[in-house]
């Protein structure tokens, strides 16, 4: 017998729940169709798990170097699988965590893969659900008055060097092993790349990292990307840029992988244990039923207008299938967004120039805004304000001074284009920088702010003065 509902979701990741605690707080009858579990890659294969193992790597290098700090200790070693099981029980508490929400909620999940149907006898707009169940139970029939799909992404494999699991790994393959490997090729010095070379290496992992442009971070200010080569090559990460890999050249033995590379026009043959693949992510959009609605596909991204609406007006479609920002926090407001305006409200549009951006590698870097070269070559005048961790007796205190923050502004208007950091919990420190750019702050405004002392946030503070050149520790 099929179900009714208001609103049903296709996928239970960070945006996909949270769409729908956001629909039953305004009362709409919702339920979740999720293929794995509740939480999706953010949560079991992304940003909770790789964070977990990032802290295990800093605690294991603070602890190797803790003399410095006036700690003495001995035979400092890790073990490997009690990193894991740490790991494995942070994300199964968080995931007990979402099934309560639902439950308090009173949202329907289903588990099993969701596919949309065409007009039928439920329905004379496509937009039916069939959910093949996990179970193997019968498929199950949802008519929905309205859809969200928020089905996420998976990695991309490279051309002519797909993944095996075993030698040539995706980030969800990395999270799975069961011992470090001696030495690791890391293609793509994006943001998942350079997280993994600085965890790996903290783990005393040999690491190479391989990126075809100019710079590592390449979205990234270019400031920051130079200063994160400089400490990530400090810690002994070798890094290959202006680099094309030749898939094909590809040889798997016992001892490991060699891939040949032309880096910067002369052939190199790289060699390593393991080979991890993090040249980006694409849309889970098969398999879905796309094909009985009327919905776009554009360069394997689902369309939408502003309010996530896809060509069928009832059926929305939110975070990573529809690209741009891919990031677990960018979902959940779009989710937010989707869901008040199927229900009639008036939600205020997302400026993706406001949301904040984090590399939780160590160093950290987090942005908002604007680069510098996005900004002059949109024709701005503009001044900068930087100020180093050096100044700052918190950073100090925390044996942790390699870094800045750089503020650009609009020489003009005062308007702030952008803010950049990279140094010490730095993703914690950039939602100042956030809601300074929602408020469209003014660097004068920013330094007129009273930051504790000592603490870290001194740091923005004193970037800001620096615009006109008042920085009072430099």
């Amino acid at each position: 017998m099929a179900k009714e509902y208001d609103l049903v979701i296709l996928g239970g990741g960070p945006g996909g729940y949270v769409a729908a605690i956001r629909a039953s707080q305004l009362g709409l009858k919702t339920a979740i169709v999720e293929k794995q579990k509740l939480g999706g890659t953010c949560l079991h294969q992304g940003c909770i798990p790789t964070k977990a193992l990032l802290r295990s790597a800093e605690i294991f290098q603070q602890t190797k170097n803790s003399l410095k700090w006036g700690v003495l200790t001995s035979n400092v070693s890790i073990n490997f699988s009690l990193v894991q099981n740490r790991k494995d029980g942070i994300v199964e508490n968080l995931y007990n965590g979402i099934l309560h929400l639902m439950k308090k909620g009173k949202i329907d999940v289903y588990d099993g893969i969701g596919r949309i149907l065409g007009p039928s006898i439920f329905s004379p707009m496509s937009g039916t659900i069939s959910v093949e169940m996990n179970s193997g139970a019968e498929n199950e029939m949802l008519i929905p008055k309205n859809v969200i799909i928020a089905t996420g992404s998976s990695p991309s494999p490279l051309q002519g060097l797909p993944f095996d699991h075993s030698f040539i790994l995706s980030s969800d393959d990395a999270l799975q092993l069961k011992e470090l490997p001696k030495s690791l090729l890391i293609i793509g010095g994006g943001v998942i790349g350079i997280e993994w070379a600085s965890m790996m290496v903290d783990f005393g992992v040999e690491v190479t990292v391989v990126e075809s442009a100019k710079e590592i971070l390449p979205y990234e200010d270019q400031d920051i990307s130079r200063e994160m080569k400089r400490l990530l090559k400090k810690k002994n990460v070798r890094i290959l840029t202006n680099a094309k890999i030749f898939p094909d050249s590809k040889k798997i033995e016992k001892t490991g992988v060699s891939i040949t590379a032309e880096i910067d026009g002369k052939e190199q043959i790289l060699k390593a244990e393991k080979v991890l693949v993090s040249v980006g992510r694409q849309a889970n959009i098969k398999d879905i039923g796309l094909e009985n609605t009327d919905i776009l596909v554009e360069n394997g991204y689902l369309k939408t207008n502003p309010y996530y609406q896809t060509k069928e007006a009832h059926i929305y479609a939110i975070g990573d299938c529809i690209g741009g920002l891919q990031l677990a926090h960018v979902a959940s407001r779009e989710g937010i967004i989707a869901v008040e305006h199927l229900a009639n409200l008036t939600p205020s549009l997302l400026d993706y120039k406001a949301v904040s951006k984090c590399v939780y590698s160590s160093p950290e870097v987090a942005s908002v805004g604007m680069t510098e070269k996005e900004a002059k070559e949109k024709g701005l005048q503009v001044k900068i304000g930087k100020f180093s961790f050096k100044g700052i007796g918190k950073a100090l205190v925390l044996g942790d001074m390699d870094g800045f923050v750089k503020i650009i502004t609009d020489e003009n208007t005062q308007d702030l284009l952008g803010v950049h950091m990279i140094g010490p919990h730095v993703t914690d420190l950039i939602s100042e920088a956030g809601l300074a750019k929602v408020l469209d702050a003014t660097p004068w405004e920013i330094s007129q702010v009273i930051h504790p002392h000592p603490s870290l946030s001194e740091v923005i503070g004193e970037a800001a003065l620096a615009v006109e050149g008042n920085a009072l520790h430099s």
